[in-house]
């Protein structure tokens, strides 16, 4: 017959198609019918086998009965659907199935009937008799008619015949679209009721909590397209210990550079995973904690939450979004960071649903750090191929109280979109004095510095010894420097009485930074040098008076401490109490 031999010539065309699972390859089905009963699905396989020697049927996890055709390569069954939805022999809303619905077979006619199977044995292809085929042609199978939903009653009775893992499957669906989000434990309370009810609603349809066989056939199907779109698959890192879902349609396997497995985008989407793996302890995960917030891809706005054994940090801007989870078990410390692009966040909500859930770290291995070479600086910072966040400068500043708020110099922060103090600490401008050159700052959460600023009250003795604690290097070095000089004048070259002239060769780091006399009273706050046409030698720096400053903090509503001074520190007590006392404040746009 005419329809039998369109079907043996598309097997002639793709001869390979039967072998596929020998050749260890992804197998497919194509889906053309789904029926509510073992009965009527069994019928149409009868049917449709009139036409195709590979028809198989399945129970579905809704509860339903499929009638498939293959299995093939994804190759292969991509072109067999489109083929046979052309010549209209399958109902135009066939698709494929990836088989993961499938529970045990039905009985069903799935076999090549033995006319059909010795026309398909290579040879000499058969010339088919036309007046037999205009004579007695075989019509493609109607498509089954839309069927009645079921009452509440009977979408009861077929739900309690659900097997665990079918249920597991309803909530992980239910999750997926954002309707559920207990846990995946196949119990049907209160809140998976409730999900049920609220995915109804969102269909139009009634919201009795209680899925009917049709609607639970939909929202799988539904579930089963969504997650083939983003390619998500479990993906097993034995180098890492880490088992995880990932959306393979945006991402591939990069590189890896410990603690990190790289997943770069694929095309333009943006999409990039990073898997954390790495020995250590609490120390260790405390550090990465805050090494992972000076990285590019993790914004400085969104939540952050730390507990004794993991963290979480929610990252956000107006370009770039990302989600990382690590968690300290063991001594090992694993894992994962998902970024994005801030308009995918409707799906990629889906994807850190599907994550979260499934992340699995197991063995008693961790990346080995000496896997790749790295460089002294990049294993110091296990940073290697991510780029830091950094700030536009650095300057550094005075803790004036014990709840961290900072004395600093008004060009460190001017038109910031952003300030911190010590690295991790936000802040805010409480006030700013650009004529003076000073400004004051709040950090929003309360710190405990070690040492607050004493200002000298009376006045020093000229050539005495002093010290500017600061940040010279910027956001190079972890703590502050000290460097040492004397006190050369107590007005500015001009006379301003506000200034004092030092012979201390300072950097633009420095700025903002205490002024110590020998027994570590604050006699000034660094400032900038004056720009003009003079060129002034290189050890002529500059100090604001402390009267202005204590001044300037009363407005502030900060009430300064006082110090007469006193005996001589020696230098390394010096250098402690200057480290405590000078802070270092970073302007971000």
């Amino acid at each position: 017959m005419m329809r039998q031999a369109i079907f043996l010539l598309w097997l002639a065309v793709f001869p390979a198609a039967a072998p596929l699972a020998a050749q260890e390859q992804a197998q497919v089905w194509v889906q053309i019918e789904a029926r509510p009963t073992e009965a009527e699905a069994d019928a149409r396989a009868r049917a449709y086998a009139e036409l195709f020697p590979d028809v198989s049927g399945y129970r579905l996890a809704s509860g339903w009965y499929g009638i498939v055709l293959g299995p093939y390569g994804p190759e292969v069954a991509r072109l067999r659907l489109q083929d046979l939805r052309d010549a209209g022999m399958i109902p135009p809303d066939s698709f494929i199935a990836d088989g993961r619905n499938f529970r045990e077979a039905f009985a069903a006619p799935g076999q090549v009937r033995p006319e059909i199977e010795a026309l398909a044995v290579p040879g000499p292809e058969p010339i088919p008799d036309e007046d037999a085929a205009v004579a007695t042609p075989v019509a493609p199978p109607e498509a089954a008619p839309p069927l009645p939903d079921e009452t509440p009653a009977e979408a009861q009775q077929s739900e309690a015949r659900l097997s665990l893992a079918e249920r597991q499957e309803l909530q992980a669906a239910l999750q997926w679209f954002g309707f559920y989000t207990a846990a995946i434990d196949g119990a049907f309370g209160s809140g998976t009721r409730a999900s049920m009810a609220a995915w109804q609603g969102a269909q139009g349809l009634e919201a009795t909590g209680v899925l009917t066989a049709r609607q639970r056939a939909a929202l799988l199907d539904s579930y089963d397209r969504a997650q083939a779109e983003l390619g998500l698959e479990t993906v097993t890192e034995e180098e890492a210990g880490i088992r995880i879902i990932l959306p393979t349609s945006l991402v591939r396997f990069d590189r890896y550079d410990p603690p990190f497995v790289h997943y770069a985008p694929l095309d333009d989407t943006g999409v990039q995973v990073m898997l954390i793996s790495e020995p250590g302890d609490q120390g260790t995960l405390f550090g990465l904690y805050d090494i992972l917030q000076t990285l590019e891809v993790v914004p400085p706005g969104g939540n952050r939450e730390r507990s004794a054994s993991s963290f979480t940090i929610e990252g956000r801007s107006d370009t770039l979004a990302s989600y990382t989870h690590a968690e300290l078990r063991g001594g090992l410390i694993k894992g994962f960071m998902l970024v994005w692009r801030p308009d995918e966040d409707e799906r990629m909500a889906r994807v850190l649903t599907a994550m979260r859930s499934s992340f699995r770290p197991f063995g008693d291995r961790a990346l080995d750090p000496g896997m790749v070479e790295l460089s002294e600086e990049q294993r110091r910072g296990m940073l290697a191929g991510l780029e830091v966040r950094k700030p536009r400068q650095s300057r550094s500043g005075i803790f004036v109280d014990a709840k961290g708020t900072v004395l600093t110099s008004a060009e460190a922060v001017a038109g910031c979109g952003r300030v911190t103090i010590d690295r991790d600490h936000d802040a805010r401008v409480v006030l700013a004095d650009p004529a003076l050159g000073v400004a004051v700052l709040k950090p929003e959460r309360a710190m405990a510095p070690r040492v607050t600023a004493s200002f000298r009250s009376g006045a020093a003795r000229l050539g005495s010894p002093v010290a500017v604690a600061g940040y010279p290097y910027e956001e190079v070095l972890p703590a502050p420097t000290l460097t040492f000089g004397t006190l050369d004048g107590l007005t500015g070259l001009e006379g301003e009485p506000n200034l004092r002239r030092l012979s201390l060769v300072a950097r633009p780091g420095d700025v903002g930074g205490p002024v110590l006399d020998g027994s570590g009273a604050v006699l000034g706050m660094l400032v900038a040098r004056p720009q003009g046409d003079r060129q002034l030698p290189a050890e002529v720096s500059f100090a604001l008076a402390p009267e202005a400053l204590t001044a300037r903090l009363a407005e502030a509503g900060v009430l300064p401490r006082m110090s007469e001074g006193g005996g001589a520190l020696a230098p390394e007590d010096l250098a402690r109490l200057g480290d405590g006392l000078a802070a270092l404040v970073s302007c971000w746009d």
